[in-house]
């Protein structure tokens, strides 16, 4: 007999990473910080470099003890993984299993469905509303005595938008006790509205609810991959159980200790990316496009069956986004340098399809444009 996968693989799609950008283009497609390490964190890690030939501490010690501190909770709540994807394996593999539902809003994180079906688990997508949030009422209806776990996506990742407090604490009430509510934080350091349901004040409150965060975003050490959740004790103990051994580098332990210690300084550059992201958006509802405003890092243009279209006039602008075929397009939020170029792409779109349409050759570009590919 041949040897074959595991069953159910087959309906595993494998993630898909944002597209590299070439030499001199803007890479807008993985909602990467456009700034570079900061010198105290670059110091730091080059400084255990020569440690590398060790093992790391498996457990985070100090990181978690960080953390805890604070956040104000126990530091057995706290657990650690390689980026928030890790995290939200652990998650799913420490509560369901063959046989178990995982709810979430769709669309959302990418990843969520197949790290579910990889548990072994089936996922339950429910649509976004008419607003490209969270449908808390039908998530809510979609939840049955088979639903282990329930992902909010808050901001919402690709769409930017949030669930309010008051909206968020009700859902979180009428989730039943043995449904761990996990509130996927990854981007809340970008949010400035003052209705946002904060997921620590949940976690407080409420039995039944995680908090996932993660240090590649507003931090800015994706290239290290560090993410962690605040759970309750014993969901905690079992991530530790399911968590990939020595998962979380030396470097990446000491390189989110020094971000933890400069976070003044990096809130500065986070403003930064707040103001270019606005801009973003202005320069995308000037164009024409429906963007949605966000409170994420990125900015999402649900372009439905123009998404080609947009994708094409931006990879012509040496602008690489992240295109969802017949859904729509996330743009990072980069520096200004990188909006600039956003601009410009849509500029000289609207001005070259004039100068077609004078000159009678509307049809031929946009022939070009669509062929195109990511």
């Amino acid at each position: 007999m041949p040897l074959s996968a595991r069953p159910g693989l087959d309906a595993v799609p494998a993630y898909r990473q944002g597209r590299s950008a070439p030499a001199g283009a803007s890479k807008l497609s993985s909602n990467e910080s456009p700034h570079p390490p900061l010198p105290s964190v670059v110091q730091v890690v080059q400084e255990r470099v020569a440690g590398i030939h060790r093992y790391p501490d498996m457990s985070a010690a100090a990181v978690r003890q960080a953390l805890a501190a604070r956040h104000g909770v126990d530091v057995d709540e706290v657990t650690v993984g390689a980026g928030s994807v890790e995290i939200a394996a652990q998650l799913i593999h420490a509560v369901a299993g063959a046989g178990d539902e995982v709810v979430f809003a769709w669309r959302s994180f990418e990843a969520y469905p197949s790290l579910v079906r990889i548990a072994g688990a089936t996922p339950v997508p429910v649509p976004l509303d008419a607003q490209h949030g969270h449908d808390l009422d039908a998530m809510l209806a979609a939840i049955t005595p088979r639903t282990r776990l329930v992902f909010v996506c808050n901001p919402n990742n690709p769409t930017g938008t949030v669930v309010d407090a008051d909206a968020l604490e009700r859902f979180v009430a009428a989730v039943p006790r043995d449904v761990l509510v996990v509130i996927d934080e990854a981007y809340v350091h970008f949010d400035r509205t003052a209705s946002r349901g904060a997921g620590i004040e949940l976690f407080r409150r409420h039995p039944h609810v995680a908090v996932l965060h993660t240090f590649s975003k507003a931090y800015g050490l994706a290239g290290l991959r560090i993410g962690y959740a605040i759970a309750p004790r014993e969901i905690a103990e079992a991530q530790r159980k399911v968590a990939v051994p020595f998962g979380v580098t030396d470097l990446a332990q000491a390189a989110a200790l020094a971000s933890l210690a400069a976070e003044e300084e990096l809130a500065i550059r986070i403003d930064e990316v707040v103001a270019q992201r606005e801009r973003l958006y202005a320069v995308l509802t000037a164009a024409g496009w429906p963007a949605v405003p966000s409170q994420a890092n990125f900015v999402w243009v649900p372009s439905g069956e123009r998404t080609a279209e947009l994708d094409a006039l931006l990879h012509a602008g040496g602008v690489v986004a992240r295109a969802f075929p017949g859904e729509g397009i996330r743009i990072s939020s980069g520096s200004a340098v990188d909006i600039d170029r956003v601009e410009a792409a849509l500029a000289a779109a609207v001005s070259g399809g004039d100068a077609a349409h004078d000159s009678g050759r509307d049809s031929d570009r946009d022939s070009d444009l669509m062929g195109v590919t990511a």
